[in-house]
Parts: C-alpha cells; sequence; structure tokens
C-alpha cells in the first residue's frame, strides 16, 4: 500500500512539472536556429522565383515555398542543422523549381558552416560566383542538372573537404587545375560542356571512387592511371577521345564500371599477363569507337561482366569466335552489332547464357534454326540487318519479351497475328521490310497494349487501328492514300506521329490531342489549311513540307514553347514574315522555302533574336524591304561554337528508335542535298535566295562566325560585298549572284580556306578578280555576266597590261586630235587673210562701224 502511495505521488509530482515546462513562455518560443542563419535562408528563398518548366519531364518540389518566417528554420523543408549549434549544415533544395542566377553576395555564402548544398535539378542560371569557395567545410557539393556556364571557378579548390562534386552543368573551358588539390575526393560528376585534354590533376587524387567525364574533352588518355587505384566507376563516354586505350585501366583492382563509348578509340585492345581473379569488372561498355582487329581473347576471361558492348568493333571482315562469350555465364546484356565480320552467328549459341535478358545482334549475318532455344525470360532482342527473309516463329514462344527489333531485314508477306498476342511486348520495329499487310481483323493491333510501333519503309496500304495506349507511331515511306484517319484524334498518349513520304490527302485532321510532341506529315498530298486545332502546346518538332496546303501560318505556334523544327517548305501559305516565331526561345531550325510569304520581314519593334536558330531557309518566296545592319546581331547559335544535341529524342530503349531521324532539303555548293540526323543539327546555313530583297548586304552577318552555308542569290541587293565576311572562317558556300552589287570583290574572301563554292555572277562588279587558291579554283561561270570584272578564271585581262593598253590608245587619240587641229588650222589661216583682205579693202565703213560697236 505504502509503495502505491509512492508511485502516486512520483507521477502527481512529475505530471506537474510536465505542465509547468509546457506553460513555460519560454520553452513554448525556443527554436534551435540561430537568427542569423534563418535571415540568411529567408533572402536566399527571396533571391529565387519557383516557377516549375512544364516540358522538363520533372515533378517539382518547391521546398521553399512551405517554408515560413515564424517558425524554427531548422525544420523547413531541405534544412538540417547541428543539433548542438544551431547553425545550417545541410541544404537540399532539389528539384525545388528555383529560377534566377546564384549572385556573388548571394546570402547562401553567409551559411559559412554548410557541410552540404544540393541545388540539382533547378534553373539556377548564370556564372558559379567565386565566393563559392568560401563555404569551405563543404564535403558535398552537387549541382547537377541547374543552368550554370561559363567556366568553373578556380576557387574550388579552396573547399578541401569536398568528398562528393557534381558539377553537371553547362560549364565550359577546361577544369582548373585547382581541382587537384581536393585530395578527400571520392566522386567527380563532370556532365558538361567543358573542353580540353584529360585533365592529369586527377591523377593525384588517390582517393577517387568515381569519375564522370561525359563532357567534349580530346586528345589521349594518360597511358599510366594506376594511381586510380580506388576507382570503381571511370565513365568516359560520349567525348572525343582517341589514339590507344591504357590497358592499365583493366588492371585496377576495384573497377566495377567502365564506359567508353561514343569515343574515338583505335586499335585493339589487348593486354598481356592478364588475371581474371583480380577483375571486379562488371560492366564494359566499348561500343562506337574505332576499335579494330579482331576480339580481345581477355574478354572471355572477365567473369564477372553481367553488361558487355561492343557494338561497331571493325574487324576487318575477319572471323569471330562467337562462342567466347559462352563463358560469361554473369551476362545480363549483350550487344555485339555491326562487327564487320564473315562470320555468321547461330542464335542457339547464346541459350547458355542462362542470365541473358537483352541481346543485340544488329548487322550480323544470323543463322536461325527452326526452333532456337533462347533464354527465358529475354527482355530485348534487337535483329536488325541480320539477313533474315522469313518472319521468326520462335519468338511466339518470348512470352517475357518487351523491346523487339527485326527493322531492315528482307521479311515479305503479312505481319502474323501472334506478334500482337505476346502479353508484355511495348517496342516494335519491323521498318525497312517489304511487308504488305497484318493478319487477323483490323482491331488485332488495337486489342493489345503496345506503346511504340515502327513500320515505316514497308509495303502497307492500309493504316491498322492502333491502341489507345500507343505513344510513338511512325508508318512514312509506305503506300497509303486517302484521309488520315480521324481515328488517331483519340490516342490520347499519342507523342509522336510521322506519316511522311504517303499520299495521304485531304485536310489535316483538327482533332490531334495536345500531347503531341512530334508532327510529321512531309511529303503528301494534303491540301486545306492548317487549322488552329491541330496544333499541340508541346510540339518540339513539325513537318509539314511539300504538301499543297494554303492560308496563314498558324500564330498560335507561338504557344509551343518547346518548338525546335519548324519546316513548311514547298506548300501555298500566304502570309507575312511569321517574326513571332523569334519569340520561340528553342527554335533550331527554321524552313519557310517555296511558298507565297510576302512583304519585308523585319518592322521597327520586331525582336531582331533568334538566338538558337541554325538553319533559317525562307528562299523562294515573295520577301521585300531592306535587312537592317543589324538583323543577324543577335543570333548566337551561328556566332559562336555551341553543343547541340540530336533534335527531340525519342523517349524509347533500344538502338533502332534512339533517335527519330529529322531531315529537310538544302542547296549546298550549287546541288541540292537532303541533310538527315546527326548532320542536320551540325549544319548551319542561311538561305534567303529568290526574293525581292534589297539595300546593302547587312554588315552583321560578319559576325556569324560558325556559318557553313550562305546564299543570298536572286535577290536585288545592291553596294558593296562587305569585306568583314572574311570572318566566316568555317564558310564552304557563298552564293550572291543575280544581285546589283558593285565595286570590287574583296581581296580578303581568298583567305577562307574551306570556302569550296562561290559564285558572284550576274551583278555589275569590277576589278580584278582576288588572287587565292580558293577564288581561282572556281569556274569561269562563278564570275559571269560582271562588265567590268577582269583576271583568272575569265578570260578578260586586267592590270598592268590593260593600263598600258589604255595609255597607247589614249595617245593615239591625242596625235589624231593634233592631226585634225592642224588639218582645220592651215584653210582657216588662209581663209581668215581672205576675208580680212575683202572686208577691209572693200567694206571698210561697215567693218569699221562694227567694231567699233563692240569697243
Amino acid at each position: 500500500m505504502m509503495m502505491m502511495m509512492i508511485w502516486s505521488l512520483c507521477l502527481i509530482f512529475s505530471l506537474s512539472n510536465s505542465k509547468l515546462v509546457l506553460a513555460s513562455p519560454a520553452a513554448r518560443h525556443h527554436h534551435l536556429c540561430r537568427p542569423d542563419q534563418k535571415d540568411a535562408l529567408w533572402e536566399f528563398k527571396s533571391e529565387f522565383y519557383v516557377q516549375q518548366d512544364p516540358y522538363s519531364g520533372i515533378t517539382g518540389d518547391p521546398k521553399t515555398e512551405k517554408w515560413r518566417n515564424d517558425t524554427d528554420c531548422c525544420s523547413w523543408d531541405g534544412i538540417t542543422c547541428d543539433p548542438k549549434t544551431g547553425k545550417v549544415v545541410e541544404l537540399d533544395l532539389r528539384n525545388c523549381n528555383l529560377n534566377g542566377p546564384l549572385g556573388f553576395n548571394s546570402s547562401l555564402f553567409r551559411l559559412e558552416h554548410l557541410q552540404s548544398l544540393v541545388l540539382v535539378n533547378n534553373n539556377i542560371s548564370g556564372l558559379l560566383p567565386d565566393s563559392i569557395g568560401n563555404l569551405k567545410y563543404l564535403t558535398v557539393l552537387n549541382l547537377g542538372g541547374s543552368k550554370f556556364f561559363g567556366k568553373v571557378p578556380s576557387s574550388i579548390g579552396n573547399l578541401s573537404h569536398l568528398t562528393s562534386l557534381d558539377l553537371s552543368c553547362e560549364f565550359t573551358g577546361e577544369l582548373p587545375e585547382t581541382v587537384g588539390k581536393l585530395k578527400r575526393l571520392k566522386e567527380l560528376l563532370l556532365v558538361t560542356k567543358l573542353s580540353g585534354k584529360f585533365p592529369h590533376v586527377l591523377l593525384n587524387l588517390s582517393e577517387l571512387t568515381r569519375i564522370d567525364l561525359r563532357s567534349n574533352f580530346q586528345g589521349m588518355l594518360p597511358s599510366n592511371m594506376s594511381n586510380c587505384s580506388k576507382l570503381e566507376d571511370f565513365d568516359i563516354s560520349g567525348n572525343s577521345f582517341s589514339g590507344s586505350f591504357p590497358s592499365s585501366l583493366f588492371m585496377l583492382p576495384s573497377l566495377v564500371y567502365l564506359e567508353l563509348s561514343r569515343n574515338y578509340f583505335s586499335g585493339s585492345l589487348e593486354i598481356g599477363n592478364f588475371s581474371s581473379s583480380s577483375s571486379q569488372l562488371g560492366s564494359l561498355s566499348a561500343g562506337d569507337n574505332n576499335f579494330s582487329g579482331r576480339i580481345p581473347g581477355f574478354i572471355s576471361k572477365l567473369v564477372n561482366l553481367w553488361f558487355l558492348d561492343l557494338s561497331f568493333w571493325n574487324t576487318g571482315r575477319g572471323m569471330v569466335d562467337f562462342s567466347s562469350f559462352v563463358h560469361l555465364k554473369s551476362l545480363r546484356s549483350l550487344d555485339l552489332p555491326y562487327l564487320n565480320t564473315r562470320s555468321t552467328v547461330d542464335l542457339s549459341l547464346f541459350s547458355h547464357l542462362t542470365s541473358l535478358t537483352s541481346l543485340d545482334l544488329s548487322g550480323n549475318t544470323l543463322k536461325i534454326t527452326s526452333a532456337p532455344h533462347l533464354p527465358s525470360p529475354i527482355y530485348s532482342l534487337m535483329l536488325s540487318s541480320c539477313s533474315i527473309s522469313i518472319f521468326p516463329k520462335f519468338l511466339q514462344n518470348q512470352t517475357s519479351l518487351i523491346y523487339l527489333d527485326i527493322s531492315a531485314n528482307h521479311i515479305e508477306g503479312h505481319v502474323p497475328e501472334w506478334l500482337w498476342s505476346l502479353p508484355y511486348l511495348r517496342y516494335v520495329n519491323i521498318s525497312q521490310n517489304s511487308f504488305s499487310g497484318f493478319e487477323g481483323s483490323t482491331d488485332t493491333i488495337q486489342r493489345s497494349t503496345k506503346t511504340m510501333l515502327d513500320i515505316s519503309s514497308n509495303l502497307f496500304h492500309h493504316l491498322p487501328l492502333l491502341p489507345n495506349s500507343m505513344m510513338f507511331f511512325s508508318a512514312s515511306d509506305n503506300q497509303f492514300s486517302g484521309e488520315i484517319p480521324r481515328g488517331i484524334c483519340e490516342l490520347l498518349s499519342l507523342d509522336t506521329l510521322v506519316l511522311s513520304n504517303n499520299n495521304f490527302s485531304g485536310s489535316i485532321p483538327r482533332c490531334f490531342n495536345n500531347t503531341l510532341s512530334v508532327l510529321h506529315l512531309q511529303n503528301n498530298s494534303l491540301s486545306g489549311v492548317f487549322w488552329v486545332e491541330s496544333i499541340s502546346h508541346h510540339l518540339r518538332s513539325l513537318d509539314l513540307g511539300h504538301n499543297q496546303l494554303s492560308g496563314e501560318l498558324p500564330k498560335s505556334l507561338i504557344n509551343c514553347t518547346p518548338l525546335e523544327f519548324l519546316n513548311v517548305e514547298n506548300n501555298k501559305f500566304r502570309d507575312k514574315f511569321p517574326s513571332w516565331l523569334s519569340l520561340l526561345p528553342n527554335l533550331q531550325i527554321l524552313v519557310l522555302r517555296s511558298n507565297e510569304f510576302y512583304g519585308p520581314i523585319y518592322s521597327p519593334g520586331d525582336s531582331l533574336s533568334f538566338s538558337k536558330l541554325r538553319i533559317f531557309d525562307i528562299s523562294n518566296n515573295c520577301f521585300t524591304g531592306v535587312l537592317p545592319s543589324a538583323y543577324f546581331s543577335a543570333w548566337n547559335a551561328m556566332s559562336s561554337v555551341v553543343d547541340f544535341v540530336d533534335l527531340v529524342p525519342i523517349r524509347f530503349a533500344g538502338r533502332g528508335t534512339g533517335y527519330y531521324h529529322h531531315s529537310v532539303g538544302l542547296t549546298n555548293k550549287g546541288l541540292s542535298m537532303e541533310l538527315v540526323g546527326s548532320v542536320l543539327t551540325m549544319y548551319k546555313t542561311i538561305d534567303v535566295s529568290g526574293n525581292r530583297f534589297e539595300g546593302d548586304i547587312p554588315e552583321s552577318i560578319s559576325l556569324l562566325k560558325e556559318l557553313i552555308v550562305l546564299n543570298m542569290s536572286n535577290n536585288a541587293f545592291t553596294g558593296h560585298i562587305p569585306p568583314s565576311l572574311v570572318n566566316l572562317t568555317n564558310l564552304q558556300s557563298l552564293d550572291l549572284s543575280q544581285n546589283q552589287l558593285s565595286g570590287n570583290i574583296p581581296p580578303e574572301l581568298g583567305k577562307l580556306t574551306f570556302l569550296a563554292r562561290m559564285n558572284f555572277s550576274h551583278n555589275m562588279l569590277e576589278g580584278p578578280i582576288p588572287q587565292g587558291t580558293q577564288i581561282q579554283s572556281q569556274d569561269s561561270s562563278s564570275f559571269a555576266q560582271n562588265p567590268w570584272l577582269c583576271g583568272a578564271p575569265l578570260q578578260v585581262t586586267c592590270g598592268g597590261e590593260e593600263e598600258a593598253t589604255r595609255q597607247e590608245k589614249g595617245e593615239e587619240d591625242q596625235v589624231l586630235s593634233w592631226i585634225a587641229a592642224a588639218i582645220g588650222y592651215v584653210p582657216g589661216v588662209f581663209c581668215g587673210f581672205t576675208i580680212g583682205h575683202v572686208l577691209i579693202s572693200y567694206k571698210h565703213d561697215w567693218f569699221m562701224r562694227i567694231f567699233h560697236s563692240f569697243a
């Protein structure tokens, strides 16, 4: 009983103490966060505005919007404080939709005790301030996916405690030497636009376990990289490294991931005295290089490999022992496409790889037995360009198959009905064959759950009904006709629709959904107006070229802020120049050629900025007026070296559909040509030919130093050819013919070493044609119909010889003048004396009266 009373008293006492604590004002308002830290964070929040990019594909979490000034800042989302001091030690604002620049005096730098700063996937832009080096306690700095540009500040080297550094932004230039001071660094990620040679300072960082240098580096790798003994992950893909690949990397005992694809490495990869027992290598990607010779034998000893990519290894039509890969029992993904070998691949060989889920044998000659046994489950199978002539029936048993590519083979007839019944099959590429139809009912495909279907370059006549799950559909280069089926409008998930090079007629459907990012209807017989209802605000690529469309270009295209590619060539559009297109921030290719556009292309108040434009073709229209001298001054993409990725990547796995290849016709070096795929992304051209422009050639065109083709022919330009065109050092083709240009051809143009084709004909140019290898190699027709132009390659001579001829002719004319004067002088004197004698002798009084009247 006594014990019960004691326990009761203790309980009452503890509860009363709790009430006292809860009631205490000091306890109620105590915050861990220090006021100076809170103020710095609140000011940092105000330095940016929050706005989600709807086209980034990233769902943001605006943490700063949830901060409240009357609460403890240590409880705010993304903030971690030291529990003892109340100082902010971690700031994690990844995916917070922050927009704006980071100033050199940002309040961020007042958080001097930060140990971790993560600003991943925001739209924070501008130069990274040197002040970043003041955060000397940082161990983690992650800016990946932000929009910082310019050079990496050398003050980064002050962050001696860093163990993880991610600068995967838009930095250019070279990596500063001061990075070599970061002796504790374990992870370095530089997915950037940095250039130069391999940063040798990294060899001094012996603690590195991960290096990701997917940038623009070039040159050779160091021959000895044994200092990086703790390296586990080394990724240098997508650079321009060349020469032989250092075998020392394969000797690193901790290396697990080695990614060196898409470079220019050459030679072989032979390694002497290789011991498989010491290698932990699990992933080796060496594809898309210039490696040649036989497949290295040591690869078959890498028994821990689960991923191997040797694509485009050039064996020089040698033999490949495909059975050597059977020893790699752990392989889950094997890519061996386009080995340039005489060997035939027996598909049954890979049945021994029981863990295999992805196999790519494209570009090799394939042997398929009647019922080859493949590992199950296999999810991805790529057999493009394998000389297959019969649809592989063994696929019927591959019930786990998700991705199938049998494109570019020789398969004829109908696509079997059972293909659409494979339960997990989502991505099908049967393009570039000779299929003519589909087995089964018209809704066979519609009842499936396919996501991507490419049937282009076949002999199909009837467009199949498609399932609602369809996201990518390409049916170009077939024999479809009639109107585009309105059923396509019901595909609510459709992202890419390519129906080019068929014979569709009628109007473009007015019901396309608002999810389309790629709409290509080029080279059909479509007519009528391009309706506003046909435009998705998500459009990134629109190709309506070579049809019979008319009317005006819909101004609602201005809402398509992701638009990169716009081609309406060879139609009947009649409209003023759509200067409002300059407001599209991502527009890279604009082709309005061969329509009925008219009027000036500039009016006072119009923006002169097409900052990302690389191809500008408005030729063969009815444009008029004068181009302002500064018209091209803000065309940044043509004035500097910038890195462009292929336009509109297709968001599906697999080598066969990595990108949809755009194409556009251009005139270069006097020839019509079609640019396709990656070549198109590198080209920079301006074509304003076949219009009625007048006035001077704008001086600002000389700012476009990356320009490759310039065609201003068949207009009414006057004035002189700007000597500043010599700044266009990458120019390969220049056509100024059929204008009213006068003066000399600037001698400076002879310095343009890449200028392979030029045309100055049908102008009013004069003087000698400049001497220079590129100019003198031109045909005389390039200078024809300029009455006062002389010198090679024309037959008209000029210079000293012409001057001597002119002087000699002048002397002859002077002699003839004196002879004529003499002939006229002698009779004149005789007549004068005779008349004078008569007047004085016989009419003296009359003569004197006349004389006195003048006097």
